[in-house]
């Protein structure tokens, strides 16, 4: 009996232990078949999932996070709608045919709920297929309005016109202009010397016209120093009276006597000081 017993329970455990090869099997087998089949899918920060159901664009466009897709039917590709840079040389002629060349410089973006469309109908090197012909097209059509010179000092205003021309041009394709620069404008050897001819002649004109203005002011100055002389004589003169130099007379009188010792010269030449008293009574009367 305790043998029977025994039995049954050898053949239970071997059962048991006979299916867990199985089990594990079937659980590796589902791992595999869901690693294989792999139907989520995470769309990274700045990106936005264009979902092909067996290769057709569908009108959805997944945003950031992980979502769901139906495996071997759907796939989903990731499109970047961050603000990308794009630097291209664009040669072009001025108004008075003078040849240019500039390095553009454009920041831009997809626009994140046209993704699907931009991708359909452009794919993903636009830059290459829109953005670098559009540049040339549009500095093109700008510089042709404007004079080398005017390209010079009216850069800021140029740069407006092109990137507003821009936008409008790759809004069509759904992609945005954020930025626009021009990094450098480059013109021929012959018209940058000419150029750097005409600010030198400019710099030395301006040079003899500051010189000419400063002595025109000095001789101005010279002009007033003299008449202002000219009118102090003037009136020192009419300052001048019989009075005024009997004064002076005894003024001079009066020191030479302070300065007198009482004593007589031996020898004297010339007069000596002498006050005339009944002159000074007269004057007092």
């Amino acid at each position: 009996m305790m043998n029977n017993r025994q039995d049954i329970n050898v053949e239970a455990m071997k059962s048991r232990f006979g299916k867990a090869p199985v089990i594990i099997a079937l659980v590796a087998g589902i791992f595999f078949l869901f690693y294989l089949l792999n139907p989520f899918v995470i769309v990274g920060p700045g990106e936005r999932g264009v979902v092909l159901n067996f290769g057709a664009v569908q009108k959805d466009v997944l945003g950031e996070g992980l979502h769901f897709r139906i495996p071997i039917m759907q796939k989903v590709l990731k499109i970047d709608v961050r603000i990308q840079k794009s630097q291209s040389d664009a040669e072009s002629v001025s108004k008075d045919l003078q040849d240019t060349k500039s390095i553009i410089a454009v920041n831009y973006h997809v626009a994140p709920d046209k993704a699907n469309k931009v991708y359909q109908n452009i794919g993903t090197n636009y830059k290459e297929r829109i953005i670098d012909p559009a540049v040339q097209e549009v500095v093109k059509a700008i510089t042709a309005k404007y004079t080398a010179v005017e390209l010079i000092t009216q850069r800021e205003k140029i740069r407006g016109e092109i990137k507003d021309l821009l936008k409008n041009r790759l809004i069509v394709y759904d992609v945005l202009v954020d930025d626009f620069s021009i990094v450098n404008f480059r013109f021929s050897h012959q018209f940058e010397q000419a150029i750097e001819s005409k600010q030198t002649a400019e710099q030395l004109a301006l040079k003899a016209q500051r010189d000419l203005e400063r002595i025109k002011i000095e001789a101005e100055q010279k002009v007033a120093s003299a008449k202002a002389e000219a009118e102090s004589l003037r009136l020192q003169k009419e300052n001048v009276t019989p009075q005024l130099i009997k004064l002076r007379q005894i003024e001079a009188s009066i020191k030479a006597i302070e300065k007198w010792d009482g004593r007589l010269p031996k020898i004297t030449s010339g007069a000596i000081p002498f006050i005339d008293m009944k002159s000074l009574e007269k004057d007092e009367k």
